[in-house]
C-alpha cells in the first residue's frame, strides 16, 4: 500500500471515529435504539486509524513490522 493511500485511509478513520463520537452525544429523541450502531462504527475506525498509524510507521522506518516472534 502506497503513502498516499494510507495517508487518507487514516484521516477518514479518524474522520468517521469523531463523526461517531459526535453522533453518540446527542440527545435522543425518545426510547427509539438508533438506525445506525455509532459506538460499533466507532471502535472499527478507531480500529483502521491505529492499523494505518502503524502502517505509516513502518513506510517510514523501511522495515515491516514482524512482531515479537518475527513472524
Amino acid at each position: 500500500m502506497s503513502l498516499e493511500l494510507t495517508v487518507i485511509l487514516l484521516i477518514a478513520a479518524v474522520g468517521l471515529a469523531a463523526l461517531a463520537w459526535i453522533m453518540q452525544r446527542r440527545p435522543r429523541e425518545g426510547f427509539d435504539p438508533p438506525v445506525v450502531p455509532w459506538t460499533a462504527v466507532q471502535v472499527v475506525a478507531v480500529v483502521v486509524a491505529l492499523l494505518m498509524a502503524a502502517h505509516l510507521v513502518s513506510l517510514a522506518t523501511g522495515k515491516p513490522f514482524t512482531g515479537r516472534r518475527g513472524f
